[in-house]
């Protein structure tokens, strides 16, 4: 029956009408279009560093003022194909799409996986959520928790006021409008305290958004915290 269906509806490239040898594939075009992080970057918030890079590097952003988490991890560059997939995922009700991709984004954050590390999503605020009908964060986060084999909170964090969307601002502006908005759920406090944290998200761009999460999760007592994201956006060289 399998092969059968395989024959009426062959294998589709997960973001164009060409046919691939399997479920979930990406065509060589859109294969070549997507820019899959593959080299080490800096350790603090992924983004690429120019030249050889050793384990533990950092960019010069990160060197001046240093994140609040530990370790970032990033399976795309915002850019091409991969932006493609993430409006998709975000905005066009392809929840479809966080089995695939979420596989990409668990291998990336393998090497942040320490004992007892328990991963939860960024939030969206209750109103947001109700429009969109699902967070892709969740859908994520989810994903990693299983194929990594660690326990999962998909409610741990709060997004107690509904912040204004934030393309188009700079890393200042971003971090006013974000800051205190996202708080610990009090019945997830004993959850986390003394263990490790691994933040999920679709999109790092400056990071204000993960950082409040970390803000939160290290003032309800996890010992650390380590963030996965999707799509990394970075400047070209």
């Amino acid at each position: 029956m399998q092969r059968l269906a395989r024959l009426i509806y062959p294998a589709q490239c997960l973001t164009c009408d060409e046919i691939v040898d399997f479920v979930y594939g990406l065509c060589p075009k859109c294969w070549g279009d997507t820019p899959f992080v593959t080299t080490q970057g800096c350790e603090m918030c992924a983004t690429p560093l120019i030249g050889e890079v050793e384990a533990g590097d950092l960019c010069d952003s990160c060197r001046s003022s240093p994140r609040l988490w530990g370790r970032a991890r990033a399976a795309m560059l915002y850019d091409g194909n991969a932006k493609s997939i993430v409006l998709r995922l975000k905005h066009a009700d392809r929840m479809d799409l966080a089995r695939p991709v979420g596989k990409w984004l668990a291998e990336a954050a393998r090497p942040l996986v320490e004992p007892n590390t328990i991963v939860a999503p960024v939030p969206l605020h209750w109103f947001r959520g109700l429009r969109r009908r699902y967070n892709q964060s969740i859908l994520l986060s989810r994903r990693v928790s299983n194929l990594l084999d660690i326990d999962h909170c998909p409610d741990m964090l709060q997004r107690r006021l509904a912040t204004r969307k934030l393309d188009g601002m700079n890393a200042k502006e971003r971090s006013a409008v974000v800051s205190g908005a996202i708080t610990l759920r009090a019945r997830c406090r004993q959850k986390i305290e003394g263990r490790p944290v691994l933040l999920i998200d679709d999109v790092m761009t400056t990071g204000a958004t993960l950082t409040e999460c970390t803000k939160a999760c290290l003032a309800g007592g996890a010992s650390q915290v380590s963030v996965a994201v999707l799509a990394r956006v970075a400047k070209r060289n």
